[in-house]
């Protein structure tokens, strides 16, 4: 049988793990991995738990059944199944190709099914590594009809995760609705920090010490949303711009990586305006 992977959270009380332990081994289950979080915040407890030897339906309604009372938020999946995945994209590729070399380099336990542009600078990548592209032109004039495009393609391939790979466009608060919590964006900074066309710049005015790149969840609050993973290096005042930009757009690419591998993998857990994150 497949490894599943258990995500689970409610409010914490006692008892908790002791039900599901005992659902799994009700269905045969063993218990490979765990990792369990109580938050002092929220007052919720979370966890990721790996089971072999177990069916998913079995083991889905076990554990919903003993922990009925505690008011779970669960989830059970097959670790071997990729997820579906759909790519955002503008002009700039590094994140992209970053992304899809990783995907069939077996990296990314993903399934790039398309990726949607509103440029068309990208479609050799696409055309590289067999993805299928489209690009529309986006204005404000034609953004419902790019965003009820997104929408049909989330729907048609049954998407599970959105990957704005600098994806250089606002997305409707209606979009970011019908996409919350599987949506990734990655930003061009260590949030807090030099927002705006021209980070790079702005930190060279600045003369900064570090930079860095934040990939978070898409919300309607511009660059406010949970964040999955942040990363920084190391720079300073000998750096030109142009230098600044590939250290950044490197900090970029693997920090966008990191955060779909954790979704991907079902490592990223909600709790509030915050993330939990089982590495």
């Amino acid at each position: 049988m497949p490894q599943l992977v258990v995500t689970l959270d409610c409010p914490d009380r006692p008892g908790i793990v002791h039900a599901i332990s005992g659902a799994i081994v009700q269905v045969g289950g063993n218990i490979a991995e765990l990792q369990q979080f109580s938050s002092p915040d929220s007052g919720r407890f979370f966890t990721r738990i790996a089971v072999d030897g177990a069916g998913a339906q079995p083991l889905d309604g076990a554990i919903r059944e003993a922990t009925a009372e505690f008011g779970a938020r669960l989830r059970v999946d097959d670790v071997g199944t990729p997820v579906r995945t759909l790519v955002l994209a503008s002009k700039a590729g590094h994140a992209l190709n970053d992304l899809l070399f990783r995907w069939q380099g077996g990296e990314l336990p993903i399934d790039v099914v398309r990726i949607m542009a509103n440029h068309d600078q990208l479609s050799p990548m696409a055309e590289f590594y067999g993805v299928d592209f489209e690009s529309h032109a986006v204005f404000p004039e034609t953004k419902p009809d790019f965003e009820a495009r997104v929408r049909q393609v989330v729907e048609d391939h049954d998407v599970q995760l959105v990957v704005l790979a600098r994806y250089m466009q606002i997305l409707s608060p209606e979009l970011c609705d019908f996409l919350a919590w599987r949506a990734i964006n990655i930003h061009h900074s260590f949030l807090p920090g030099f927002k705006g066309a021209n980070p790079y710049r702005q930190a060279h005015t600045r003369g900064v010490k570090l930079i860095g790149a934040t990939a978070h969840f898409v919300t309607s609050d511009l660059d406010e949303g949970p964040i999955i993973e942040q990363n920084v290096v190391r720079v300073d005042h000998t750096m030109s711009v142009a230098k600044l930009m590939r250290k950044g757009q490197a900090q970029e690419s693997q920090t966008l990586a990191e955060a779909v591998r954790l979704f991907a993998e079902h490592r990223v857990l909600a709790d509030g305006n915050r993330t939990v994150i089982f590495r």
